[in-house]
């Protein structure tokens, strides 16, 4: 399977990740890697942030319901540091303030995969990895000849999706094509209003690839996304509503040539958005990347990997256009001297356009202490580049902005128990220097009363733990969790709406050979929102119930309740998250 420089979750029917440039064993490797497999993504229903929130390290905060904005944060940072890859191409959002991923329009009917990559990684995938990276992975066939599968739920504040997907896979060839739709009533954003918010999205996925000789491959992949979501513009004005044009596509080429692999390929993401209402109505913002990577093995234990890549951003807002471009050198190293040690090391440097190049790093080494527990660790360097909006928009200053800077380290254990289940520990550290934000000064310009952007004083610091595991009681009895508590400040404060404590638990039982039956129980306590001072959000906890019958082995039908007790809580202050919701659905594969 191919994948892009950034890297690509690919094969972990086979325990295979790229987690860096080069692929790794899942249990062997020194970075941190949580994964939500199709059967986690599709039980929580057609939102995607629900199956994201569950991982350890990760919090979800939106501004409503289906469809509005999401942020996804990794240990405590917030989506501008939160590298965000679909089937290898890169999906940020060049037209933002900062560049980053609205998780709120991330729907699941065609997903099969999402891996979080944690801890800096900025030397494998460039700017906006500082926290992270998701990794995103749609359906792809796994048998031979033609196979798919089809999916309708229905639910509360009629909510209707419908997914199909179908593919061909054989020794040379393979296609996979979905197509997905979703409309919602909604329910209303914000607290002060009793309209409903509702949203709509239609989404295709392909991708084809072909093995034209024994050292060739060529293959394809894109999607397209067209939507509308309705929102509450103010606390008092109802009506807003963004529509949104999402297009990617990447075309690749592999050529295998004696020990070495080579590819080379080419990428485009576009984003469009128009808001009626909003201060800026037209949105557009533009991706190319060229890309070229080369791995192989040096000798039995040691791999290498090396490339370049080419990117450039564009943005236009209300036809006020901008541009930058930047090129990167990259190459990885990985070792496993015994069978009990893996070690990488990642180098990058990234040169812009308009301003001083930047070097990452990343080490990232695993110890097998015996058969069952392994240690893990990783220690990174990375940056932020300011987005186009903060280096040409209407508020950037007369001086030039420089990048955001960050180290980060963890160390974690795991021990497994076989066939039985795993338990997880990793306490992690990150800090981020010369810092971006808005504020006022003499880099304002007389024009820019309200101030401009500026490098500010100070540093964010996150630190914590992170618990999971899962365990099988019986053979039809199976009980997982994970438990988060992190501590994000700037310069001493408290950063926003970042839970320091964060506990979901989980049981799944096999009532008969068909019947299996679940409760998930999520408590979040203690976080803080607001502007200028913050205060505490409401602690909640929910609980969800759900319902799995396979009619036969190819057919299921299934219902589930979440938030059974119709708790009231909000992830951002003044706006609401779903009460009760009670949803039911049919799935058949062939």
């Amino acid at each position: 399977m191919a994948q892009d420089v950034g890297g690509a979750v690919i094969e972990l029917e086979d325990i295979v990740v790229f987690g860096g440039l080069l692929p790794t064993n899942l249990d062997t490797t020194g970075a941190t890697i949580d994964v939500a497999n199709s059967a986690d993504i599709q039980r929580e229903g057609a939102s995607a942030t629900a199956a994201l929130d569950l991982l350890p390290g990760v919090s979800v905060s939106a501004n409503g319901g289906l469809g509005s904005s999401a942020t996804v944060r990794i240990r405590g940072l917030s989506g501008p540091y939160v590298g965000v890859r679909i089937d290898g191409i890169d999906v940020t959002d060049p037209s933002g303030p900062q560049t980053a991923f609205n998780f709120g329009r991330l729907t699941t009917g065609s997903l099969d995969r999402l891996a979080v990559v944690k801890g800096t990684q900025s030397a494998v995938y460039g700017s906006e990895a500082i926290a992270g990276v998701v990794e995103v992975e749609t359906w792809r066939p796994e048998v031979s000849g033609v196979s798919g599968k089809a999916q309708l739920e229905l639910g509360s504040f009629e909510t209707r999706s419908a997914n199909l997907s179908f593919g061909y896979l054989d020794d040379r060839a393979e296609l996979a094509l979905s197509l997905g739709r979703v409309t919602s009533e909604g329910y209303s954003a914000r607290d002060t209003d009793d309209e409903n918010d509702g949203f709509e999205q239609s989404l295709v996925n392909l991708f084809a690839a072909y093995q034209v000789s024994d050292a060739i491959r060529i293959g394809f992949n894109g999607f397209w996304s067209e939507g509308t979501a309705e929102y509450d513009q103010a606390a008092t004005d109802p009506r807003g509503e963004i529509d949104e044009t999402r297009r990617g596509v990447r075309m690749f080429g592999e050529v295998q040539a004696g020990a070495w692999t080579h590819e080379l390929s080419f990428s485009r993401y576009e984003i469009e958005r128009f808001d009626p209402v909003g201060f800026t109505r037209d949105f557009l913002g533009e991706r190319d990347t060229v890309a070229y990577l080369a791995t192989g093995d040096l000798s039995s234990g040691v791999s290498l990997a090396f490339g370049a890549d080419w990117s450039e951003e564009r943005a236009a807002l209300d036809g006020d256009a901008y541009d930058a471009s930047n090129s990167a050198v990259f190459a990885e190293v990985k070792a496993t001297p015994t069978d009990a040690v893996e070690l990488s090391l990642t180098l990058r440097y990234d040169d812009y356009s308009d301003f001083d190049g930047q070097l990452s790093g990343r080490a990232a080494l695993s110890y097998r202490l015996d058969e069952a527990t392994t240690v893990r660790a990783s220690l990174g360097t990375g940056y932020r580049a300011p987005s186009l909006y903060e280096r040409f928009g209407p508020y950037a200053g007369s001086t030039p902005l420089d990048p955001e800077e960050s180290l980060s380290f963890d160390l974690g254990i795991e021990h497994s128990y076989g066939d039985r289940g795993t338990v997880k520990a990793t306490v992690f550290w990150a800090e981020i220097d010369n810092l971006i934000g808005f504020g006022s000064g003499p880099n304002c310009l007389p024009s820019q009363t309200f101030g401009c952007y500026i490098q500010t004083d100070g540093t964010t610091e996150t630190r914590g733990l992170e618990l999971s595991g899962s365990y099988a009681i019986t053979d039809r009895v199976r009980v997982s969790g994970a438990y988060t508590l992190t501590n994000t400040e700037n310069d001493g404060e408290r950063v926003v709406r970042v839970p320091r404590h964060d506990l979901s638990l989980a049981l799944e039982a096999d009532v008969t050979d068909r019947l299996q039956v679940g409760i998930n129980m999520t408590r979040v306590s203690d976080t803080l929102d607001g502007f200028g001072t913050l205060t505490p959000l409401d602690d909640y906890t929910v609980w969800d119930v759900s319902a799995r019958y396979a009619i036969t082995d190819m057919a299921s039908v299934y219902g589930a309740i979440d938030n059974v007790g119709d708790v009231s809580y909000q992830t951002v202050r003044g706006f609401n998250a779903p009460d009760r919701t009670i949803r039911f659905g049919v799935e058949t594969s062939f």
